[in-house]
């Protein structure tokens, strides 16, 4: 998807299926939530690939998997030239040093028993990597690397805003250095012009640590602003892969068309000649996704085909992928 150089993450027709169980003294398998199906795409180092997609699409699902926080069904990702579907205990441990998380909700993500020295210096106690003295010099250095006051080591986490708090769970992340961060959503709970400080600091932070961001967000602006690369996701599947303008500027997908179309322009006047697409019906179940291509339920371009074939994800332009039949 860029042949300039060699991924950091290759992820290759990763599944992960949620088993749906039925019994009370004998359990049977009575079917799957595809929460994720047949998922291929690839992360540069450096770079951010915004993820978006209506709830319950599998956007989270891909994240956590990624981590193997979820074991995947099916599918390969390779961290560099690391198969990490393969590793298992010590090993798995041990790459999990390079790969870290930045999690949703800011309340839920932080223990409220623990200081805030303690919550930050977790990593490095799980990992042992320094000992006690440099420990306490390491957490008062991310805690200014985030914004926060080195000496607030010893609080809790009730004594912080939402803000402060996922200023805390960034300064957790980066704790061990890693090459990749998994940002879920870090910003749809706070506050308006929070987001736009945290959205800030996680830009300063990736060109000061040459990081490298999987981030997850339902706000199309923020993530247009944020990302290098756009991944369009619904019900499961990526739709539409391409740079952050293209995807905005020339959508090729009918979902991608319909997302951007609902995305509000600061200019009153160009608002109100844009078309807005308004899709109709459900989104349908992940336990029972449509035959054929899965938006063919609400596509206002779906044919017979489309009924009967889930198309393939290709490479319509030059880095700009695409699963749709018709697409040109």
């Amino acid at each position: 998807m860029n042949s300039n150089h060699k991924p950091l993450i290759q992820v290759s027709h990763l599944k992960k299926y949620f088993p749906i169980h039925r019994g009370i003294i004998i359990e049977r398998h009575v079917g799957d939530i595809k929460a994720v199906d047949d998922v291929s795409f690839n992360l540069y180092q450096g770079e951010t690939l915004g993820l978006v997609g209506e709830t319950g699409c599998g956007k989270t699902t891909v994240g956590r998997t990624l981590l193997r926080l979820y074991e995947p069904t099916a599918g390969v990702i390779y961290f560099k030239e690391t198969d990490l579907t393969a590793l298992k205990g010590e090993a798995l441990r041990s790459i999990r040093q390079r790969m870290q998380m930045i999690f949703q909700d800011p309340y839920a993500s932080l223990n409220p028993r623990m200081t805030v020295g303690s919550i930050v210096s977790a990593p490095l106690e799980v990992h042992q990597v320094i000992n006690r003295k440099e420990k306490k010099e390491r957490v008062q250095e991310l805690l200014a690397m985030v914004g926060l006051n080195p000496e607030f080591v010893n609080r809790y986490p009730h004594e912080f805003s939402g803000g402060q708090r996922q200023r805390i769970g960034i300064a957790r992340a980066l704790a061990l250095n890693p090459d990749l961060i998994v940002c879920d959503e870090p910003i749809s709970s706070l506050d308006v012009s929070i987001q736009a400080q945290v959205v800030n600091l996680l830009e300063e932070l990736q060109s000061r640590l040459n990081l490298t961001y999987l981030f997850i967000a339902h706000d199309l602006s923020m993530v247009r602003h944020i990302s290098s690369r756009i991944a369009v996701m619904y019900l499961g599947k990526i739709m539409e892969l391409a740079d952050r303008n293209e995807i905005y500027l020339n959508p090729l997908h009918p979902y991608t068309q319909a997302l951007m179309s609902a995305v509000p322009v600061p200019d009153p006047d160009v608002q109100a000649s844009r078309h807005r697409i308004i899709l109709q019906g459900d989104i349908p179940s992940p336990a029972n996704p449509p035959k054929g291509c899965n938006f063919n339920t609400r596509c206002p371009i779906a044919d017979e085909i489309c009924r009967l074939h889930d198309p393939e994800f290709r490479e319509i332009h030059t880095d700009h992928w695409v699963s749709c039949h018709f697409a040109e």
